[in-house]
């Protein structure tokens, strides 16, 4: 099976199959979508949406974050991996925010990385969710899957990513990215994946390379 056939039979599977792709993150504005991608850095949707509707509720925009004190935010921090630097981030990324960008939240995906606590997978999340920009975020869910499928064996996220938009069509990258997320969060987990259950196991290369050794102990 060539690559230009497993991408064009896991995208039209994932069309078929899972039309509706879209962030866990809970936000209403793109500030606090921007909030939120930062604080789910090394911690789980569902512990930072625990998080944020007080944080949301207190800080409901730029300014007023930007006006906070470190020991004001953090109580509402403190539960998120890594609470003192993310504490100092949503601070810091909010005074930037209001000082160079008007507390609008940029599209320009340089612009984003120039924020606190910002880097290129925080920028994409959040330009490909506000602004449909065509560009795939790697986080270590769709690192795993990408390789496990055979989509890409880069070395680094910014690498698996270029595979990826170089092989999947722009208006279906922004999607695309919650699809690999999503199959890795749910299906392909790190320790022990689904494969069984799983609709990509035929264009899947780790399942091959598996049932072929499989083949041979018999």
């Amino acid at each position: 099976m060539t690559k230009k056939d497993r991408y064009k039979g896991i995208v039209a599977w994932f069309e078929e199959n899972v039309p509706v792709a879209e962030t866990e993150l809970h936000y209403d504005t793109p500030f606090h979508l921007l909030i939120a991608v930062i604080l789910s850095a090394q911690c789980t949707d569902k512990r930072v949406n625990i998080v944020t509707p007080a944080l949301f509720e207190a800080y409901p925009d730029p300014q007023t974050l930007a006006k906070a004190s470190f020991d004001e935010v953090f109580p509402f921090v403190r539960s998120i991996s890594y609470p003192n630097n993310k504490t100092s981030h949503i601070i810091e990324m909010a005074r930037k925010l209001v000082n160079d960008f008007g507390g609008v939240v940029p599209s320009d995906i340089d612009e984003l990385m120039s924020l606190p606590g910002v880097g290129r997978k925080t920028a994409n999340v959040v330009a490909s969710i506000v602004y449909d920009k065509p560009v795939i975020a790697v986080d270590t869910h769709v690192s795993r899957v990408s390789r496990r499928l055979g989509l890409s064996d880069g070395k680094t996220p910014e690498a698996i990513g270029k595979e990826l938009e170089a092989n999947i069509d722009e208006d279906k990258r922004a999607i695309a990215h919650h699809w690999l997320i999503l199959q890795g969060r749910y299906v392909c987990t790190a320790r022990k994946p689904h494969c069984e259950e799983c609709g990509l196991k035929v264009w899947c290369r780790e399942y091959s390379r598996n049932l072929r050794k499989n083949e041979l102990k018999i």
